[in-house]
């Protein structure tokens, strides 16, 4: 099964860049997208419904080109889940979950702070709100994988310039912590890792690489490859075991972010 998880900053932007016709060589099983920008009834193109892919949209409702997330599925999902309960994050277009038997994919947008305090107070509630629901998650006997932008680097190894943006939303000391606390692995920061949680599905196929997700549109910093890694598939103990390959593929350049695809195996 691959697995493909992607920030479009735009789905109508990187369609333009060439995103869809990379995508149909992926032979990809699920594809989770976020910040799509759009409103469902603004894509109509039929690249918007992929060849052989189901297609399920989630849009913000508070402003329209905001956000959103979107799954395509090679196999038809039992169930699609488009809320989480928490209105001001739902509405927001931040969260839609396929599931298939036992096993839910879920495409994930987690909000920046990095536009002011406002937003980051709103994104300090949002991790709270998650945590419960990735702590009812891991006990509930499901196979999780949480695909998506989560805008927290997790370490050193995570980001070109460490010491420098320990101040900065992303990389924020209580910011790594929170997203550390529930993965139980050896490659985050300090924070001690929990003896059973999540796994990181980076760290599982590549433990000590230096890549990158994220560029800022700054000073040529994906020329000279001043990255954050930011978009993750994070997933359910018992999936740690199926996980083949990973990659991360800076080019093309589709958006400002890059697309994370995982291999499972049965």
């Amino acid at each position: 099964m691959r697995i493909i998880t992607f920030n479009a900053n735009g789905i109508r932007s990187a369609a333009n860049k060439g995103f869809f016709d990379w995508l149909k060589k992926q032979n990809a099983d699920v594809v989770c997208l976020q910040e799509t920008k759009a409103q469902e009834d603004q894509l109509v193109d039929p690249m918007f419904r992929p060849d052989g892919h189901h297609s399920f949209y989630r849009d913000a409702t508070t402003k329209k080109g905001y956000s959103g997330v979107a799954i395509y599925s090679r196999r038809e999902p039992d169930e699609v889940h488009t809320a989480l309960g928490w209105p001001e994050f739902d509405n927001e277009g931040r969260y839609i979950e396929a599931r298939y038997g036992k096993l839910s994919v879920v495409s994930l947008y987690v909000p920046s702070g990095s536009s002011g305090e406002e937003r980051q107070a709103f994104k300090f509630k949002s991790m709270e709100y998650l945590k419960l629901v990735f702590d009812q998650w891991l006990k509930s006997g499901r196979d999780y994988v949480i695909c998506g932008d989560w805008n927290i680097v997790r370490s050193r190894n995570d980001i070109k310039n460490w010491t420098s943006n320990q101040k900065n939303s992303g990389c924020l000391p209580a910011e790594r912590a929170w997203l550390n606390d529930m993965i139980a692995d050896a490659y985050g920061d300090e924070t001690p890792a929990p003896k059973a949680g999540w796994h990181d599905s980076f760290r599982v196929a590549r433990p000590d690489a230096v890549e990158y997700t994220w560029w800022s549109a700054r000073g040529n910093a994906r020329a000279n490859n001043v990255g954050w890694r930011i978009d993750y598939q994070v997933i359910t103990p018992g999936l740690s075991k199926k996980v083949k390959s990973c990659a991360i593929t800076p080019a093309p350049r589709f958006s400002d972010h890059a697309p994370y695809l995982v291999d499972y195996g049965a």
